[in-house]
């Protein structure tokens, strides 16, 4: 016999889980490099810019246009490499939880 209250409990719990999983991802820090270390951007498990650092020598004005491309290269690796450690945090701290099935998509749900 289906058991709905065991059921809604269950999701219930799932839900806490996820949402405990998702505010801890901003205690999540991770570093990219571009241009051999030249520039170092910072993010966040939940995806937000921390910090960016420049080499001292990117700083002229003759080289405007690689330091903004070094800057979009760093940033796009550490928002990449964020996203990637957020999504194995949320599927540890969920692990059993949600059921394997292959090709279940949870992206739209931040994972």
């Amino acid at each position: 016999m289906f058991d709905m209250f065991g059921m809604m409990n269950k999701v219930k719990e799932m839900q806490a889980k996820m949402k405990e999983a998702q505010d801890n991802l901003k205690h999540i820090k991770v570093s990219a490099e571009a241009g051999g270390g030249m520039v170092k951007a910072t993010a966040s498990g939940d995806r937000r810019l921390l910090k960016v650092e420049f080499d001292e020598t990117l700083m002229n004005p003759n080289d405007k246009e690689m330091l903004a491309d070094l800057v979009v290269a760093a940033v796009n690796k550490a928002l990449d490499e964020a996203g990637e450690r957020a999504k194995e945090e949320i599927k540890k701290n969920t692990e059993g939880m949600l059921p394997n099935i292959p090709g279940l998509d949870l992206s739209n749900f931040g994972l």
